[in-house]
């Protein structure tokens, strides 16, 4: 979970998703009531959870250890295969517009010629 979240995609994508949530509580009131009761419930369920969860996490250690080894691997070929993922999105939106206007421009060449 660690290393997908370090992927610069999944981070910035993650922060652009954090700031526009901030900026959607603080501007709007009724919203920010609904979104604070909600964060509050998903708090006091997660704590009464862990409670009940950590027995479980301790017996499948050595098998969530093994699982995590492997995934890690995976993300390393994938991260070789898919170098977008080392990019923000800010990043690929603006080569994803600049990609389309040159095709279209290539387009309306081949159209007029």
């Amino acid at each position: 979970v660690n290393q997908v979240a370090n992927l610069t995609l999944v981070s910035s994508a993650c922060d652009m998703v954090s700031t526009a949530y901030a900026s959607t509580k603080e501007s709007h009131p009724y919203i920010k009531s609904v979104c604070d009761a909600t964060e509050k419930g998903v708090k006091s369920v997660t704590e009464a959870t862990a409670s009940y969860v950590q027995p479980v996490l301790t017996t499948l250690e050595p098998h969530v250890a093994a699982a995590s080894e492997y995934a890690s691997k995976g993300l390393d070929k994938l991260g070789e295969k898919l170098p977008h993922l080392q990019k923000p999105v800010d990043q690929i939106i603006s080569d994803t517009k600049e990609l389309v206007s040159s095709r279209m421009a290539d387009a309306k060449d081949a159209v007029s010629s």
